[in-house]
């Protein structure tokens, strides 16, 4: 059989991920606080895009919570929404020169004292000191030669965010070329700055500094962090009267000093990390007996299509062929943008809407009734796909009666009961999470005492999963939460 080529048509039909359903999906993935820089962004790059600051909203909006967005309308005409600015509504001036009277050399109290609303020279510092800058001003009040600046600059650079030195002396001498005396007194002058303990190498030796710094050098507190630290972590008194000699009572009393009074992280407090803060997208509220579900648009701008271009378009006044083709791609791309961010409302709501059917016992009585759920049964009652209720539900935050969590808290494994109903994994967790508050803490309850409790209550699991919600849920070991009398 001879090979040929020859041409064929051929009907079929495939997904083709387009530009507008890219920017769909991205949109529905976005949380909260990512929504509105997006929202920014997108009307900084589209001029046909416009925010609308009419008062009125549709009714259809009102029913389903979506006063985020409008659908455009080619009927509505042009408002003027920009008001002039005036000069009443500019920022109050500074008064530099009561400002800058800070920073005089000749101070005189004959000034007047500056308003407590007034800004300080603290709110220009465009970053906030950290340990780094802190250790260093301490260090230009020391007579330090240039060699042992060096030094010490590069072992401040050096400590992690713990206030631990990350180097040993032999990686400064062979770094910087310098003998181990200059390196040795270089690292006791940092460890004599404050915080205490800082530039450490262990815990141990942090510690140690700390008690120093106090003067109890001879102290049953120092004995203990030099020669047992390891009883020290898991608090065994037993054995650490009988190892020092002293009575149980004088033992307490010194760890309980070096619980209270000493840190193991010197450094920490001055880290340099940024607090992420929660803000919910939905609200689920009882009100009159029955639960109400809205999202949060506050400082969301509703969105419109420019009037301005529309009617550009219409009348055909671009200047070019070229001009009418890009303003018709913005417009475009401005009603696609609104009818996404539309339907991303709409879709976070009706899962919402289903979750509060399925967890309805959760927002009534709490987390310890939450019931196993996954992604396909809610895909299944609002008719789509478990991959839209991943995006949904990912990076989400929800505000209800019982606190703040994450859409995606409220999925669950089962966890199967005899003779009754399952339950979630994150319910069991909530029930283990109660009998370690409730325990007596001098006898706390060990994993298997755990598990011997939930098989009381007909929730039967092993040893090793009472482990593993245990550490999941950051609670130490029974060792660890055990107190004296």
């Amino acid at each position: 059989m001879a090979l040929e080529l020859r041409q064929q048509l051929k009907l079929a039909q495939k997904l083709v991920m387009t530009p507008q359903l890219r920017q769909a999906i991205k949109l529905l993935q976005l949380n909260r606080l990512d929504l509105s820089q997006a929202l920014q962004a997108e009307i900084e790059q589209n001029p046909a895009l416009e925010i609308d600051l009419s008062p009125d909203v549709s009714s259809e909006e009102k029913d389903y919570g979506l006063s985020t967005t409008v659908e455009p309308d080619s009927a509505s005409d042009e408002k003027e929404i920009t008001q002039p600015v005036s000069q009443s509504d500019a920022m109050a001036e500074t008064n530099w020169e009561e400002y800058a009277n800070t920073y005089e050399t000749q101070f005189s109290f004959s000034r007047e004292k500056p308003q407590e609303d007034a800004p300080s020279q603290f709110d220009f510092i465009s970053e906030k000191p950290g340990l780094s800058a802190y250790l260093q001003w301490q260090l230009a009040h020391d007579e330090l030669d240039p060699d042992e600046w060096e030094i010490a600059r590069y072992i401040i650079g050096n400590l992690n965010r713990y206030g631990f030195l990350e180097v040993s002396i032999e990686d400064i001498i062979n770094q910087l070329q310098c003998t181990f005396d200059d390196a040795d007194y270089v690292i006791e002058v940092i460890q004599d700055l404050d915080p205490p303990g800082i530039a450490a190498r262990t815990v141990e030796e942090s510690l140690q500094l700390q008690l120093e710094r106090l003067g109890m050098e001879d102290s049953l507190s120092m004995i203990i962090v030099r020669e047992h630290l390891n009883l020290l972590e898991s608090r065994n008194y037993k054995m650490l009267t009988r190892l020092t000699g002293r009575k149980r009572a004088e033992v307490i009393e010194a760890v309980e000093f070096i619980t209270e009074n000493l840190t193991p992280y010197p450094g920490l407090p001055y880290a340099q990390e940024t607090t992420n803060y929660v803000v919910p997208d939905v609200y689920v509220q009882k009100i009159d007996g029955e639960y109400e579900i809205r999202l949060n648009d506050d400082d969301i701008p509703r969105l419109k299509i420019s009037n301005y271009y529309r009617k550009m378009l219409e009348t055909g006044g671009s200047p070019s062929k070229e001009s009418k083709n890009y303003i018709t791609d913005k417009v475009k791309s401005a009603e696609w943008f609104i009818k996404s961010l539309h339907q991303r409302q709409r879709t976070i709501y009706k899962v919402m809407e289903s979750i509060l059917k399925f967890q309805y016992d959760f927002f009534e009585r709490g987390p310890a009734y939450l019931k196993p759920l996954i992604l396909r049964d809610v895909a299944e009652d609002i008719g789509m796909h478990e991959s839209t209720i991943s995006r949904v539900t990912s990076n989400k935050y929800t505000h209800t009666p019982q606190g703040i969590y994450e859409l995606k808290f409220f999925f669950s494994t089962a966890i199967p009961r005899e003779g009754k109903e399952a339950l979630a994994a994150e319910s069991i967790k909530t029930r283990i999470r109660q009998l370690v508050q409730e325990e007596d803490k001098a006898k706390p309850l060990s994993d298997s005492a755990i598990a011997s409790k939930l098989a009381d209550q007909d929730i039967k699991i092993a040893r090793r999963t009472v482990a593993k919600y245990r550490e999941q849920m950051k609670i130490p070991p029974v060792k660890h939460r055990r107190s004296p009398r």
